[in-house]
């Protein structure tokens, strides 16, 4: 490996508050709210609120071991090495191989995204401009995403940070408007169940909301793969990935309770992400100019979203490149900044040649759906396995680490909770609330399953010809020492 590779990413970087934000951007707070989660509006209607609630909940089973883990496996690896830790070594592989994957296609949809979103504003405010106009937008997304990267985790997670928390203050405060001028319609009853959709009633109107919801939450962990260039990794991370979980929870909660009480539960139902029944919309129409900064919230969203999850995609390929199961050029880092440039070059290629491809191709709504679903199917299967290896791993450590609520109860709750929002994703029409995708978002499954086929073939080629780099996979380079063994922690031996 060269001597640019083999001296590793920066350390001690950055802190709590960096990679915190590195998670929360990497859930997109404000697009979440203004888009994702109104999709459960018309399933759950005016009892949102409570669906959002379910929703936290059930991540917040996942989120706990994913931090769980991080706490003892603080890796750049992340999500591979836990699972390669907590089951084996080519199951962390296959597992780091669809999520290197989908992270490198996440800053594509986030740029279309912006494209189409930007366009159509601008089109909306002024006629003149061509609504057709979208891909200027996110090439030049695409070029501030590269620079951030380039500069290192520094820059980049500090320029997260500033957006991050842009974003958060203008749904706060809007949301806060939006309570006071409900009045007297504020009501806790929007945490029932009394204001489902029609043809939803009750609970089933709720658990299909809560599902679309579960959505929003992705992301959480993103701060996992920063571990290896982060101040004290266990304490940081383990607060990170939980605090980025619980905190934007809540504020899922009460932005929707107020925007719920202000519309009006028992018309919630017709709730959209655009049109007048949309946060945009009610911006427009009742709160003058205030739009402006909602519409500037939800782009700046699309930027930190796509940034953050550069950091996740670069980092897991320079994991994963480190000990060769990847192209080794992709854990070349700058000699300076310590950022993996080649890794940037890469992620940078992928996003311009996917916006461009897709959105001309289909149109930029259209490519934004397919990689969406591409996105969320693989990474909602990761959270799975996740929580089997967080089991999979105290087991292995035995009686002395093994808390039985959190190391066993939570995963189980963790994989019931995420399983009907894998069918949703998919479009697996087993819950009558879902919709048998068309195409060309059905095109999504042949897609994950043809990526996810090569990388058994590599799997298989790999373990007959180099099976130490499989093992590697379950490594932790940041404990070794010169021998290059692990070093024990909690009483521990080395694996």
């Amino acid at each position: 490996m060269s001597g640019e590779a083999a001296a590793g990413l920066r350390r001690d970087a950055v802190g709590l508050r960096e990679v915190l934000f590195q998670s929360v951007t990497a859930m997109a707070p404000a697009a979440a709210v203004a888009a994702s989660i109104p999709s459960g509006a018309a399933f759950a209607g005016g009892s949102l609120p409570l669906a959002v609630v379910i929703a936290l909940v059930a991540c917040l089973f996942t989120a706990s071991c994913v931090a769980e883990l991080a706490r003892e496996l603080p890796a750049a690896g992340s999500v591979a090495t836990y699972a390669a830790r907590g089951l084996h070594p080519a199951v962390g592989f296959l597992v780091g191989w669809g999520y290197v994957f989908v992270e490198a296609l996440v800053p594509p949809l986030l740029l279309l995204q912006l494209g189409f979103t930007a366009a159509g504003t601008l089109h909306d405010e002024w006629a003149s401009y061509p609504a057709g106009l979208w891909w200027p937008w996110a090439l030049a997304g695409a070029a501030v995403i590269a620079v951030a990267g380039y500069l290192g985790v520094r820059a980049s997670a500090r320029f997260g940070t500033v957006l991050g928390i842009f974003e958060i203050a203008v749904f706060l405060v809007f949301a806060g408007w939006l309570i006071i001028r409900a009045g007297g319609h504020n009501t806790l009853s929007v945490f029932g169940t009394s204001h489902t959709a029609d043809g939803y009633g009750g609970v089933s109107g709720v658990f299909a909301g809560s599902v679309y919801t579960v959505l929003a939450f992705a992301g959480f962990e993103a701060a996992a793969p920063l571990a290896e260039e982060t101040r004290d990794p266990r304490r940081t991370m383990h607060r990170a990935v939980l605090g980025a979980a619980l905190g934007i929870g809540l504020f899922y909660v009460l932005t929707t309770y107020a925007m719920t009480v202000y519309f009006g539960p028992d018309r919630f139902a017709s709730f959209g992400a655009a049109g007048e029944a949309s946060w945009e919309g009610v911006a427009r129409a009742s709160f003058g100019l205030f739009w402006v900064l909602v519409f500037l919230a939800v782009v700046n969203s699309t930027i930190a979203n796509a940034n953050a999850c550069a950091n996740v995609s670069t980092r897991t390929a320079f994991a994963l490149a480190r000990i060769r199961v990847l192209p080794r050029v992709l854990a070349t880092l700058h000699p300076r900044y310590r950022s993996p440039v080649a890794g940037i070059a890469v992620q940078t290629v992928v996003a311009v040649g996917a916006v461009l491809g897709l959105g001309f191709g289909y149109d930029p709504v259209t490519a934004f759906l397919l990689l969406a679903t591409v996105i969320v199917t693989v990474v909602i299967g990761v959270y799975i396995v996740v929580n089997l290896a967080c089991a999979g791993y105290f087991l292995r450590r035995g009686r002395p680490s093994l808390k039985p609520i959190r190391h066993l109860l939570l995963p189980l709750l963790g994989i019931v909770a995420f399983v009907p929002a894998l069918l949703t994703a998919a479009g697996l029409p087993v819950f009558d609330f879902v919709t048998k995708l068309t195409a060309p978002v059905s095109y999504a499954g042949p897609v994950v399953g043809v990526w996810m086929a090569i990388g058994a073939v590599v799997l298989l080629v790999l373990i007959r010809r180099h099976p130490e780099r499989i093992a590697e996979t379950a490594r932790v380079h940041l404990e070794e020492g010169t021998s290059g063994t692990l070093a024990p922690q909690n009483g521990a031996t080395p694996r």
